[in-house]
């Protein structure tokens, strides 16, 4: 005699679905094609299948703690060869941003990152920030943005102290990086318990060393997007993720760079043009801006694909963030020192935002994903 299973939908986490991008999961009539045709998905309980009928039936706790809904890269394939137009790929890309939501505490700001009407509050959130901390150091005498510097003083103590902006930044960074650790606790042991009932995986036990050895394992997969490369649909895409993501990576080794440079060895900025690190700084800018603009065209001559709220917000704030850098620099090589204060001033709230709201972004992603890549190369499941 077969088990029983009582459903109970959750009819709220359906209209969220279809708020975040899914509104097609209902024409999914469960013909499995998107399983079959997906080049990506495992050959044991493949994806995305089982999750639109888990989606449609809104069962939430079977999909929110399901790493399968990660390792889809949302290729295009399946949505291209459904039958009905359900758009499989849209529905777990909507499913994704739902479970950033609830796994990043706390889930109020979560859905204000995911909200367009917020926008403006969460921007003015860090340029009143900033022009404190500003007026803070001012009255000690130890550095204030003056939008009428002159020559390199621009860079120095006196007028936009590094020490002011490092002091905002670190802080935010490592308050990212503890939310993202949070919600990461409960989502291994969620994906794990998943895999346990769902038959994905043997192992009652999760062994930290055996995991980290797989996540070292699947860094080359990332980093040379080989899962991309797989897809029929989209291949191009491989190219623009590639570029935004080298860009990020080097833009974090020069931020690095840069940190130890001021606090350790004390030399202040600005940096000579030929220095390595100012070329490296330069070259990530540009991947940044180009990536993101290959994006953008995308999306907008792909008319059939959805593009939500969260998907402009990333891909804007990678255009701002580095459109800024750049033009902060080029101002200021130009002697327009003024002008280039104010746009560093614009710089510095887009890279707060980007520190201080990404575990509530769609870019989110890159830890979320990684994290069941290599729990999907622990478990054994190909």
């Amino acid at each position: 005699m077969s088990d029983s299973y009582l459903v109970e939908p959750d009819v709220g986490f359906i209209k969220e679905v279809i708020k975040l991008g899914g509104e097609d999961v209902k024409k999914c009539y469960q013909c499995a094609t998107c399983s079959v045709v997906c080049p990506i998905s495992p050959d044991t309980k493949p994806f995305p299948r089982k999750e639109m009928i888990a989606t449609s039936w809104g069962l939430r706790d079977r999909l929110v703690g399901n790493g399968d809904i990660w390792l889809c890269h949302n290729c295009g394939d399946c949505s291209t060869r459904c039958p009905r137009g359900a758009k499989p790929g849209d529905v777990l890309a909507a499913v994704r941003a739902y479970a950033v939501t609830e796994y990043a505490v706390p889930k109020k700001l979560g859905k204000m990152v995911n909200d367009p009407k917020s926008l403006p509050i969460l921007l003015a959130i860090p340029a009143v920030l900033i022009l404190v901390a500003g007026f803070i150091f001012n009255l000690f005498g130890l550095g204030w943005l003056n939008f009428s510097p002159t020559g390199d003083e621009l860079w120095q103590a006196d007028y936009f102290s590094n020490y002011m902006v490092d002091i905002i930044m670190i802080p935010t960074f490592f308050a990212a990086i503890a939310v993202f650790a949070l919600g990461l606790k409960r989502f291994i042991a969620d994906i794990h318990a998943n895999a346990l009932q769902e038959g994905k995986t043997d192992k009652e036990k999760i062994d930290p060393a055996g995991f980290i050895q797989a996540l070292i394992k699947i860094i080359p997969t990332i980093l040379k997007h080989n899962r991309f490369s797989e897809c029929g649909e989209n291949k191009e895409r491989a190219t623009s993720h590639m570029m935004v993501l080298y860009g990020f990576i080097g833009l974090f080794i020069v931020t690095g760079c840069f940190f130890i440079a001021e606090w350790v060895l004390h030399i202040e900025g600005p940096y000579s043009q030929i220095n390595p690190i100012k070329w490296l700084g330069n070259a990530g800018g540009i991947a940044l801006l180009i990536g993101g603009g290959l994006m953008i065209a995308k999306r907008l001559n792909q008319k059939d694909e959805v593009s939500s709220y969260k998907d402009w917000y990333l891909l804007g704030l990678v255009m701002l963030l580095s459109g800024t850098g750049l033009l902060t620099e080029m101002l200021r090589l130009g002697h327009l020192y003024g002008l280039s204060a104010f746009v560093y001033y614009l710089h510095l709230i887009f890279v707060w935002a980007l520190f201080a709201y990404t575990p509530y972004s769609k870019l989110a992603h890159l830890v979320y994903r990684t994290v069941a890549m290599a729990y999907q190369e622990y478990s054994g499941r190909k």
